[in-house]
């Protein structure tokens, strides 16, 4: 391939991205997934995460129905649509993504240990301190979880989330307040981001817009802005 197919090779590969939830419900992730061709959602204690093909199709709203029933809070992340009469937007919030770079120095971390359905309450107590994003029971059957403890007790933790064709989301980075500064989010990450890699897939991130100190950490690892993105949910009729 030359060079000059390099920009068009590029788009090919980043195509997931822009539709992310949807490529993992389809790939991966098609195991965990309810739905049809059209409209897909992970299980409750799963994620909140649903995945549309494509929103301009007009049987859509019909398929969301279907699948999550009536007066229903539904994800809308990655777009915008226009609400028909009855739906109604419960919150809309901007966000990024960012990707990794060749600046990206993964390495395992010694001190990772890996977490499974044995520690799902002691993951659920960490994220209710940290608040880091939408993390069910379940969660942990989305991909590889790793965690560091201190005297028994679970302090920090990271892991895989959404798996578009080709990569792999790293999330749930959260560490306990009294812990912080400690450089434990970033050794978390670089070690998740070491495993992606070692199958083969890259590593990605999202995060609120307005975190702009995630953001500066992220960036300062080896991640760059890909695009901005929307997290949202609309409430059915």
């Amino acid at each position: 391939m030359t060079a000059q197919d390099a920009p068009d090779r590029d788009r090919a590969d980043e195509a997931a991205l822009d539709n992310p939830a949807w490529s993992s419900l389809t790939g991966h992730h098609a195991h965990l997934a309810i739905g049809d061709d059209l409209v897909r959602r992970y299980p409750e204690d799963v994620s909140p995460f649903a995945g549309v093909r494509d929103w301009e199709d007009p049987a859509v709203w019909d398929a969301i129905l279907e699948v999550h029933g009536h007066g229903a809070s539904v994800s809308v992340s990655h777009a915008e649509p226009t609400l028909p009469e009855g739906w109604t937007w419960e919150f809309s919030l901007p966000g990024v993504q960012l990707v990794q770079t060749d600046h990206l120095a993964t390495r395992p971390c010694a001190e990772a240990v890996e977490l499974g359905a044995a520690d799902s309450a002691e993951m659920l107590a960490l994220v209710e301190r940290t608040q880091p994003g939408p993390f069910r029971p379940r969660t942990h059957e989305m991909g590889r979880y790793v965690g560091i403890r201190r005297q028994g007790r679970l302090i920090a933790m990271a892991g895989e989330r959404l798996r578009p064709e080709g990569w792999t989301e790293i999330s749930a980075v959260a560490v306990d307040p009294e812990h912080r500064r400690q450089g434990l989010a970033s050794a978390l990450v670089l070690d998740v981001a070491f495993h992606i890699q070692q199958r083969g897939d890259r590593a990605l991130l999202h995060a609120a817009a307005s975190n702009t100190a995630a953001i500066a950490g992220y960036e300062k690892l080896g991640f760059a802005l890909r695009r901005p993105v929307t997290f949202g949910a609309v409430r059915t009729p």
